[in-house]
């Protein structure tokens, strides 16, 4: 543990600095000096240090001071203030500031040693539990990749066959049918299930911001970039992370994006010190990226670099056996989050929901579950309790189609023709609302 461990020395007298510096490279830690308080800020403006031991006493900005900034950038930084004049007032301050511990001088090698190494465990204890809060996170979220079907079982064995590498993967399917749960499936069972999955939406972020998001920025790189932050491809470091909406990236970050890739290393946004991190990228996307790249909007050679497996998630169209698994899932999982009692769906109602063709597949699905347990009133989900009750009722309509045109329809009349409000509504994007919209000929009635 101690070779991970990094410390920084803050002290304004040089035989002090020395002495620490040689007991900690000989303990076996990284250790770094700084002579005033403004020169190890500038130093934690570049890098980061597991443990800073400040003087209190410096010419300028005081170890007190120091230790309040610090804490003012949300560093994660462990501090212990040092001090050749012991005060009981000075230590209880330091402690409420937020300080690990408080040494006097002279110091007593063993005793600073003892110090360091329980600092140190306690960074190796927060460690392990944020990684097993990922852990415990992910497992949950699997939960929620259920089937029998056997395009669910394909997509599993894929995910099993997968896992181990640490090939980049490309996950594709419409919109709705799970291919985030895909890649927690993959991460969790692989060798980096310990290290964190950060998952990124990129359709929702400006190319700017992105950016920002991805790599990180220096404080003062643009405005209000106060202080520095870690980009999500550092914060990867060890495990692996998830790029949601990938077709929707500029050519430019196509163009950075493929280096990182190719580099695993990348500079912050208003920097210039490279920076490394070992992480697995996964992609997921709605639309086609081959013919993407044929129309030459999406980079080939990014393409191919993602591209290295492919695993397409069906839609729930084609995996009207998982229904009712997927019914009684969502039904237990809101009943609980309502602190309901357990109900169950009348059988009119799940032969509803089968022969439905599910435009927004799963989370259509399950939204409309959670709307049902919410308005109805009985121990069971009714027909009348789905949002195409009403119309399969009054209407017995036999076909699927037709029952999907007359629900669209209902649903573009509610929102008075807004295409956005509506594929929001239906759990599908636009351009499939719009493909729907053709397919049925549908018109707005003047």
């Amino acid at each position: 543990m101690a070779e991970k461990i990094s410390i920084l020395i803050v002290d304004d007298e040089e035989s002090v600095r020395d002495s620490l510096l040689n007991w900690f490279i000989e303990d076996g830690y990284h250790v770094e000096c700084a002579e005033n308080a403004k020169k190890a800020l500038h130093l934690l403006e570049d890098r980061e240090f597991d443990i800073i031991l400040a003087d209190i006493k410096m010419p300028g900005m005081d170890g007190m001071e120091m230790h309040r900034r610090i804490k003012a950038l949300n560093r994660d930084s462990i501090v212990i203030i040092m001090t050749a004049f012991a005060s009981v007032d000075t230590a209880v301050q330091a402690l409420k500031d937020g300080a690990f511990d408080y040494v006097t001088k002279p110091f007593d090698p063993d005793d600073l040693s003892h110090l360091i190494r329980n600092a140190a465990a306690q960074i190796s204890l927060r460690t392990e539990n944020e990684a097993l809060k990922s852990r415990v996170i992910t497992l949950e979220d699997i939960d929620d990749l259920i089937g029998k079907s056997e395009a669910i079982k394909n997509v599993l064995k894929q995910v099993e066959s997968v896992a181990q590498s640490n090939s980049s993967v490309i996950i594709t399917g419409e919109s709705g049918t799970g291919k985030e749960l895909v890649a927690r499936a993959i991460h969790s069972n692989s060798s980096r299930k310990y290290f964190p999955l950060i998952s990124v939406h990129c359709g929702a972020l400006t190319e700017s911001l992105l950016e920002s998001e991805l790599f990180g920025h220096e404080k003062g790189a643009f405005t209000g970039a106060t202080f520095n932050r870690k980009g999500r491809f550092e914060m990867a470091d060890g495990g692996t992370i998830f790029l949601d909406e990938i077709a929707t990236i500029s050519p430019k970050m196509q163009i950075e994006l493929l280096r990182v890739l190719e580099t695993k290393s990348f500079v912050r946004v208003g920097g210039n010190r490279e920076i490394s991190s070992d992480f697995r990228v996964i992609c997921a996307t709605n639309r086609d990226l081959k013919s993407m790249v044929q129309s030459g909007t999406f980079r080939e050679d990014l393409y191919y670099r993602l591209n290295v497996v492919n695993i397409t998630v069906p839609p729930l169209r084609e995996r009207t056996d998982d229904i009712p698994l997927l019914v009684n899932h969502f039904i237990r999982k809101y009943c609980t989050s309502m602190s309901r009692d357990m109900i169950t769906i009348e059988p009119a109602a799940l032969k509803q929901l089968e022969q439905f063709e599910f435009p927004g597949n799963v989370r259509e699905l399950e939204n409309m579950i959670e709307r049902a347990i919410v308005i109805g009133n009985g121990k069971e989900i009714k027909l009348k309790d789905l949002p195409m009750g009403k119309e399969a009722i009054s209407n017995s309509v036999e076909s699927l189609e037709e029952l999907e045109k007359r629900h669209i329809e209902l649903i573009l009349k509610k929102y008075e023709w807004n295409i956005s409000r509506t594929a929001r509504a239906l759990n599908i994007d636009r351009v499939t609302l719009y493909n729907k919209i053709r397919k049925y000929n549908l018109k707005q009635k003047e």
